[in-house]
Formats: C-alpha cells, sequence, structure tokens
C-alpha cells in the first residue's frame, strides 16, 4: 500500500469517474487504475463500484476512504511541520470565492500576497456558494471566501470582517425619495435578485421577512451583482446590494445607493477550510492578507 495509491482512491471517490481523477492526479487513466487494482488486490477486497455512474466506493472501500484520508492528513503534516520549522510558506492553495465577494476583494490582497509570498500556487475559482460547498465537501477546494454560516458540516470558519446592506433603488421607484429604507416597506414583487445557489440571494429573502414570500414580477436569474444593477435601473425595481460593492458604483448612480433602517443588517465574511486541510501556515498568512487589505 503506497501514499500514491491512496491519493489515486480518494480522488476517484471525489471525482466519482477515473477519468477525471486521471486528470486531477496528472496521470494517464490506464496508470491511475493499474494502481488501484493494486490496491484492492494487495487488501483482498473490492474498494470501487465500477458499474455505478458515477463510481462510487463499497462498504468496504467508505472504511478504507475514512482511514486513508487521516493517513494522508498525516502524511501532508509532516512536510508542513517540516516547512514550518524553516520558516517556509509554499504550496498549492484551490481557493474558490462567492461572486458578490470577489470582485471587490481579490485585487485588494493577491498582488501582495503572491509578492510576499512567491512560493504559494494561488488557483482561485469565482462560484457560488451551493458549488464551494460541493468541492470543499470533494476535495476539489481547500478553502473559500464566502459568507459566513453558509458551509457545510466538516468546514472551519474564520470570521474576518462585518458587510453591510444597503438597498439599490430605480429612481422610477416608489421608494427612492426615501433618506433610508425599513425593511418592511420593502415590496419582493419589485426585489431583482441573483439566481439560486448564491448565499445572498438567501439572505436577502430572509432579511424581508413577512414579505419574503411574495414573488417577485420579474422572472430574471443572473450571478452578477452589476447585471442586477443594470436591471433596476431600466424597470424601476429595486435589490440590496453588500458594502463592499458601493465604492464601485459611478457617482451618477450613488443617489440610487440608500441605507436600510435597522443598521445591524449585514453579513459576515468568512475564510471556510476544509478540517482535513493541513497547511495552516497559507491559511494563516491568507486571512492576514485579506484582514490588512480590508483595513485599506
Amino acid at each position: 500500500m503506497t501514499i500514491i495509491q491512496l491519493e489515486y482512491l480518494l480522488a476517484v471517490a471525489n471525482r466519482g469517474s477515473f477519468s477525471l481523477a486521471a486528470q486531477d492526479c496528472f496521470v494517464t487513466q490506464p496508470s491511475l487504475s493499474m494502481q488501484i487494482k493494486a490496491l484492492e488486490e494487495e487488501l483482498g477486497v473490492v474498494l470501487l463500484d465500477r458499474s455505478k455512474k458515477p463510481v462510487i466506493p463499497t462498504e468496504t472501500g467508505e472504511v478504507v476512504l475514512r482511514n486513508a484520508r487521516e493517513a494522508l492528513k498525516s502524511y501532508n503534516y509532516v512536510r508542513e511541520s517540516v516547512n514550518e520549522l524553516k520558516g517556509e510558506i509554499s504550496g498549492t492553495l484551490r481557493l474558490g470565492v462567492i461572486p458578490t465577494v470577489g470582485p471587490y476583494l481579490l485585487h485588494k490582497f493577491i498582488p501582495t500576497f503572491i509578492r510576499k509570498y512567491p512560493k504559494v500556487e494561488l488557483d482561485i475559482s469565482e462560484i457560488d456558494a451551493v458549488a464551494i460547498n460541493e468541492m470543499l465537501e470533494h476535495d476539489r477546494l481547500d478553502a473559500a471566501l464566502l459568507a459566513g454560516g453558509t458551509t457545510n458540516e466538516g468546514t472551519m470558519e474564520y470570521e474576518l470582517f462585518g458587510d453591510r446592506f444597503h438597498a439599490y433603488v430605480s429612481p422610477s421607484n416608489d421608494l427612492f425619495e426615501r433618506s433610508n429604507i425599513r425593511v418592511e416597506d420593502i415590496d419582493m414583487r419589485q426585489i431583482i435578485l441573483l439566481r439560486q445557489g448564491h448565499c445572498m440571494r438567501d439572505q436577502i429573502i430572509e432579511i424581508c421577512g413577512p414579505n419574503r414570500y411574495a414573488k417577485s414580477r420579474y422572472n430574471f436569474e443572473c450571478g452578477s451583482l452589476e447585471t442586477v444593477m443594470r436591471m433596476v435601473d431600466c424597470t424601476g425595481g429595486m435589490t440590496i446590494l453588500p458594502e463592499m460593492a458601493i465604492p464601485y458604483i459611478p457617482a451618477d448612480k450613488r443617489d440610487n445607493i440608500k441605507p436600510l433602517a435597522k443598521g445591524l443588517l449585514s453579513r459576515k465574511i468568512a475564510l471556510a477550510v476544509r478540517r482535513t486541510y493541513v497547511k495552516h501556515s497559507i491559511i494563516s498568512a491568507l486571512r492576514e492578507a485579506v484582514l490588512e487589505s480590508h483595513k485599506d
């Protein structure tokens, strides 16, 4: 039994496919399959049900996988511990970021981070919260920047900072002349939301309380706050924006932004990390870089 065999087994279990697992491991599919077959022969059991699509672990395979994850965690921790003793921060970090955070935060800390830690390779994906949770669970991401409280069991969250919500209202909307807007005055039928899968959509619906079950008159789905704002401008509707987006709104649209009367309406931005991820030095460095950039 080798570390390589355990890594290949875990890759197939995570991806549900020999071909996709081979791509992730940068080997040919026959080579990966041969190693897993050798592991099965050594143990005298079948670990993967190849008749299913996607491929799934057998009952015995699940037991082996649980132990394999712990073994690989310990193996990787040896190297991480040595690197920390040498004062070296290095390795790959697969980072997910939700679309309502990425455009307003990544550019603030990434340039400084890569200059300060040239031996860290960042692999960044901008995806919604549902996809992030799935990728964290299946070991396709190591960490993520997202709204706190939206991750699944098995993930650790490190709170970074708060991000208040504001209304963005079309000039032709009845609420435009208000200096601030009460949540109870928001008509959900006029709200334009991000598509399902975005945690901010769920947070806005929850904020609107008794009005949250009213169906919007606009059946429109998108993954970009900028597109949502353009739709508000042309429909007479409104939406809710995070504070971090406001500095990037054009000056001629600033009057469209209205504070919400209940000042505690906000989200917490967090750094979520797989519990099995052992490169704590990279996570600490990333967390520090994000917090420093938020002070500026």
